[in-house]
């Protein structure tokens, strides 16, 4: 029986032909992986599928029946849920409190706690997610949130749930649960909607495949047909060489980064590593091992308690990122919307932001100089859109990242922090990515990568530091280095 057909949708925005023909249909209880690279068009028809804009042309069938949601409410009581990478939770209400938020039981005028607790429980134990209803949501782990939103799904009985890039901060135990939950909804007639970058996980876990390019439909496919080369050369439309950059030799440059000791209160107990010019050190560890305090602590975003930390042979130690940035230090963050990017302002102004200063004469902006770097850096970059006038917030994740990227491209900085830098990334834009920052280390600049991808440490870096609880196990060539010889540093 089809769950959801999706029949010639398309939507148009000022000067960009978002969605074009769009049409494809999911089987109920299947797993059914919606891919392409960033600018597909994928997150617009999420949007369109949970009710959060209309299309302009085409129809959608639910179980058959016409499906044209006004809201994401109406969606969601015709039985459609989405769970975005970002999560709609509260984090001062407990689990029971979001389960049930805008849907709560109501006797005589009160809250019925109880009942909504009882009712919370039973969700939890049918996806076998032993979390205490009563728990603030704010004190859960990543993975305990998603189980949360998938529980908040239940609640309203969908019957289609969209997962947009459901993994993308999560450890390999926790991929685990989500498999296992995935799996279970599937067999109880749930269909899944899976939003995914990562290959491994479409072949492991989907029955059926859709692939978008431009805004259309390339093609939809059992999994089982398709091989990983296929897949890829479908989505980007070329043969992709997917394979990393070429070792670079040994890096014999100076020291520029020397971390000794480093101590965070108790996240961060004893962290020790240097990273050379010209070389690329790679940082693994699980979710919560401690690598994105480090990052945020040698470029000013946390309180040194102990340890000391080097740059360039002087002791360095700033207290806001205005002062790593003047001491040489850029940084591409784990989360993009919230801390790379000013999502209401355009490319050209995110873009601009380090270096403005140096275009500055009497208090005023140089707009030809202005004008000159922000084209460099968006063609350089091959950043996707109109115009550099583009709220970044439109822009999809890749091309978003790619402004995070650009805007250091003008900045002589001497030491490159990367956390997460291809997390939501396609593989496409992953290719372009790994040859810049082997460009960048080429050059003579200090990189340190933070990545919870193990091939992608391996691959782009020349030694890996293995970090758990905040203290450093270990110390690896990558070269020759395995996914196995790495988990074993990471879990002593």
């Amino acid at each position: 029986m089809n769950a959801l057909e999706v029949r010639g949708i398309s939507k148009t925005y000022p000067g960009v032909r978002a969605l074009d023909q769009i049409a494809f249909t999911c089987n109920k209880g299947s797993v059914h992986a919606l891919v392409g690279e960033n600018g597909a068009g994928k997150s617009t028809l999420i949007k369109i599928l949970s009710g959060a804009i209309a299309p302009d042309g085409g129809e959608l069938l639910l179980e058959g029946q016409p499906y044209a949601p006004q809201s994401p409410s109406e969606a969601a009581i015709a039985g459609v849920s989405t769970i975005y990478q970002e999560f709609n939770l509260i984090p001062g209400l407990n689990v029971a409190e979001n389960i049930f938020l805008g849907r709560e039981r109501v006797e005589k005028g009160l809250l019925d706690s109880r009942f909504m607790r009882k009712e919370a429980e039973a969700l939890l134990k049918r996806i076998g997610a032993p979390i205490d209803v009563r728990r603030r949501v704010g004190t859960l782990s990543v993975a305990e949130q998603q189980l949360v939103e998938i529980a908040k799904s239940l609640a309203i009985s969908a019957r289609v749930l969209i997962m947009d890039e459901p993994s993308a901060t999560l450890s390999d135990h926790e991929m685990t649960l989500l498999y296992n939950v995935v799996r279970k909804l599937s067999s109880e007639g749930v269909t899944i909607i899976y939003v995914s970058h990562r290959m491994d996980e479409i072949f492991d876990l989907c029955d059926t495949c859709t692939v978008m390019k431009d805004g259309r439909s390339v093609c939809t496919r059992p999994v089982g047909e398709l091989s990983r080369d296929a897949l890829i050369q479908l989505m980007v439309g070329r043969e992709l060489d997917t394979r990393f950059p070429d070792k670079r030799p040994p890096a014999t440059g100076e020291i520029v980064l020397e971390v000794e000791g480093l101590c965070l209160d108790q996240r961060v107990r004893d962290v020790s590593f240097n990273v050379r010019a010209g070389e690329v050190v790679g940082l693994a560890g699980l979710v919560g091992a401690g690598r994105t305090e480090v990052a945020r602590a040698i470029f000013g975003l946390e309180n040194v308690t102990g340890g000391r930390i080097s740059l360039q042979g002087r002791g360095h130690r700033p207290e806001s990122p205005s002062e790593a940035i003047e001491a040489g230090i850029a940084l591409v963050p784990e989360d993009r919307k919230s801390q790379g990017l000013v999502l209401g302002l355009s490319i050209r102004e995110n873009a601009i932001l380090p270096t403005l200063k140096s275009i500055c004469r009497f208090g005023f902006v140089d707009a030809r100089k202005e004008r000159a770097r922000v084209s460099k850096v968006c063609k350089q970059l091959a950043v996707s859109a109109s115009s550099v006038e583009v709220p970044v917030v439109t822009l999809s994740g890749g091309n978003q990242q790619k402004v995070v990227f650009g805007k250091w491209m003008a900045h002589s900085f001497s030491l490159l922090i990367l956390d997460e830098p291809t997390r939501g990334v396609d593989v496409g834009a992953k290719a372009e990515f790994y040859k810049l920052i082997d460009e960048i280390a080429r050059s003579g600049k200090a990189v340190l990568l933070i990545s919870s991808e193990l091939p992608e440490l391996i691959g782009m870096a020349d030694r890996i530091v293995g970090v758990r609880d905040g203290v450093v196990t270990g110390e690896a060539v990558a070269l020759g280095a395995t996914e196995e010889s790495v988990l074993q540093m990471i879990a002593r």
